[in-house]
């Protein structure tokens, strides 16, 4: 179905950097991007379709600003549309979430509680840790063989507590709104793996286009 052009307008579109769909859906353009336009056409372009996921395409799909004109284009000829951010955006189809396994989050949990303590205990192997204690202690009491038990205890409780501020965040509190180390780095992460993706899709589109020719 064509709209009808007898009053021309102006599109605006921005797109999301990530959308999610469920499988089986299809990938509309309210999905993927806000829309501004003249309320009668917004219900229609909102729920443009751009896309027909099949299982052979895979879990992540690239659209391209410029197949989103297009589409505009092929319903509503005489719509201006004007583009605002970055020209693509990924599409990743998501099954329903399953319910963790109390069991694999034990496990996971006890593999990271043995293997940050052996990855700690090997450094402080590594720097004499115990020597050194014992030879602070011999300055601050006099006393060669004094007992470090008191001081290596508090020591233990001065690094859970310097990880706790390092990281500012203990189970699901954050003592302030800023990033924690972790959720930076995942999200440098998660930007080198898009961008990854983009890349790679681009290439696939490309070399489509080749053999239609």
């Amino acid at each position: 179905m064509v709209i009808s052009d007898d009053k021309p307008s102006t599109c605006y579109i921005r797109l999301r950097k990530q959308s999610k769909v469920p499988p089986g859906q299809p990938v509309r353009l309210g999905d993927v991007a806000e829309v501004i336009v003249d309320s009668a056409w917004e219900a229609k372009l909102k729920h443009l379709v751009l896309l027909n996921p099949k299982p052979k395409d895979g879990n992540i799909l690239l659209v391209d600003m410029m197949a989103i004109v297009r589409a505009i284009k092929a319903v509503a000829p005489a719509l201006g549309i004007e583009c605002f951010g970055q020209p693509h955006t990924l599409v990743e189809i998501v099954k329903q979430a399953k319910r963790p396994n109390p069991f694999f989050i034990a496990i996971v949990w006890l593999l990271l509680f043995f293997g940050s303590g052996l990855a700690i205990m090997n450094f402080h192997a590594d720097v004499s840790m115990l020597q050194v204690h014992h030879r602070i202690i011999e300055l601050l009491t006099g006393r060669k063989e004094a007992s470090s038990f008191w001081f290596q205890a508090c020591y233990s409780i001065g690094i859970g507590l310097g990880m706790v501020i390092f990281f500012n965040h203990i189970f699901r509190k954050k003592f302030n709104e800023e990033p924690t180390p972790l959720e930076v780095e995942m999200y440098l992460y998660q930007e080198n793996l898009n961008q990854y993706i983009v890349t790679e899709e681009y290439q696939r589109l490309r070399e489509a286009d080749e053999k239609r020719e």
